[in-house]
């Protein structure tokens, strides 16, 4: 067993800007005892950032632990996610999340497989209506 705190995470390091839009920060959850192709990361997103349009060949789930962030699959309605959201994405499926327009946010991810990263978001899709989650 493992137990990690806030406060021993690894220093952050700043999200890849093929992969995520405005300023992201990742730290590793869980070093070096991550068996197979689970990966965990908090995600820490400033106001307004975000990932790019991804897959995962794996399942990935999302757990909101600070702030309020949007999440969308490819085709339907943007949600907003708050503190104690969960979202659970299906392998296979497009989907981008990160912060909303006007707020930080963070969130723990759990992602099992490789990650296929495509197209930035464009700002009429973040800035729709969205759906409370």
């Amino acid at each position: 067993m493992i137990v990690v705190r806030k406060d021993s995470l690894p220093n952050p390091e700043l999200g890849d800007e093929t992969q995520f839009e405005g300023t992201v920060e990742m730290r590793k959850a869980v070093e070096g005892e991550q068996t197979g192709d689970v990966r965990i990361y908090l995600v820490s997103f400033q106001e307004g950032a975000r990932t790019h349009w991804h897959v995962h060949q794996g399942e990935q789930v999302l757990y909101v632990v600070e702030g309020l962030g949007r999440a969308q699959k490819w085709g339907e309605a943007v949600h907003e996610i708050g503190p104690g959201a969960i979202v659970s994405i299906a392998p296979g499926e497009k989907h981008w999340h990160g912060a909303g327009r006007h707020s930080r946010m963070s969130h723990l991810a759990v992602t099992a497989g490789k990650t296929d990263w495509m197209e930035k978001v464009d700002d009429a899709t973040v800035n729709q209506p969205e759906r409370h989650f």
